[in-house]
């Protein structure tokens, strides 16, 4: 890629896109790191973002053996055994690796009732372009504030909906919050809601580099019966899961999104009890 190198010297040094965000993110979530390695890893993530971007533009254009062969699903038939059983099924994961790629890629492998879930851009006609691409294999893009229509519809069951659950939440109040990356976060819960409103398999999505350029998807199954865990439970499971990833390769997550901007409640204690109770109340 010879445009990679020009990218990233105008992310990285140039601009410096973020650089505050992703210096003080790295820094907190790995507290041990020296500042010659903190460095390290930021100059690493800024090579893969500017990696992503040209491959995200790549993308717009790929056929859909052009994206089979860049993506590879290592064992699909675990989905399609689920859905075969008419199980809802939720993919969750995290904006690591190349996650357009895996957006796009999903219609290709399972053409039927496959939907992201997703908050629109502020720009209309990018937000069009964008979501065009994306579906174009298949998947159907829904907006986070009226998914209900789309899988509470009969005619769309089983449904795949693909979740990417590692940005910060609305609201410090209704996260679940526990420790991730060194430090108490505040964790989305709608992937948990949604499995228990909806009785859907949840599996996680473990995206790797094979090489560059080249990425390996493997899915593992968290639970097929999620109200039979306990209150956060599937929210650890996954965000365990996440955490070892990026602790693994971290130059792969997206360090610059502003992930722990909430302010952290004063009483999570008495937090959790409320938010176990109302779960409770609901699901059991």
């Amino acid at each position: 890629m010879v445009l990679r190198p020009l990218l990233f010297v105008v992310l990285y040094q140039l601009v410096g896109y973020r650089k505050k965000v992703v210096l003080l993110t790295v820094t907190r979530s790995f507290p041990s790191d020296t500042s010659a390695q903190i460095k390290e890893k930021a100059k690493a993530f800024y090579w893969h973002l500017s990696t992503v971007f040209i491959e995200s533009v790549k993308n717009l254009s790929f056929s859909a053996d052009a994206l089979r062969s860049r993506i590879t699903y290592t064992n699909p038939a675990l989905i399609n055994e689920l859905h075969a059983k008419g199980k809802n099924i939720l993919l969750v994961g995290g904006h690591y690796g190349n996650w357009e790629w895996l957006i796009t890629s999903l219609g290709i492998h399972f053409p039927s009732n496959v939907f992201g879930l997703g908050m629109p851009l502020s720009a209309s006609f990018w937000q069009q372009k964008l979501t065009e691409r994306r579906e174009r294999f298949g998947l159907k893009v829904i907006h986070s504030k009226n998914y209900r229509e789309h899988l509470l519809n009969e005619k769309n069951q089983p449904f795949i909906l693909l979740l990417l659950a590692d940005q910060s939440p609305g609201d410090s109040n209704k996260s679940y919050w526990m420790e991730f990356l060194n430090q108490p976060t505040a964790i989305p819960f709608g992937t948990e809601a949604l499995a228990n409103e909806t009785d859907a398999a949840v599996v996680f999505l473990n995206l790797s580099l094979s090489s560059p350029g080249f990425y390996s998807l493997t899915f593992k199954l968290l639970t097929e019966s999620p109200k039979s865990l306990t209150f956060g439970e599937l929210t650890e499971s996954y965000t365990k899961r996440l955490e070892t990833a990026i602790n693994s390769h971290p130059s792969l997550w997206m360090w610059s999104h502003k992930r722990w901007k909430r302010e952290i409640p004063e009483d999570l204690n008495a937090l959790r009890t409320i938010q176990e109770n109302r779960f409770n109340q609901r699901y059991r």
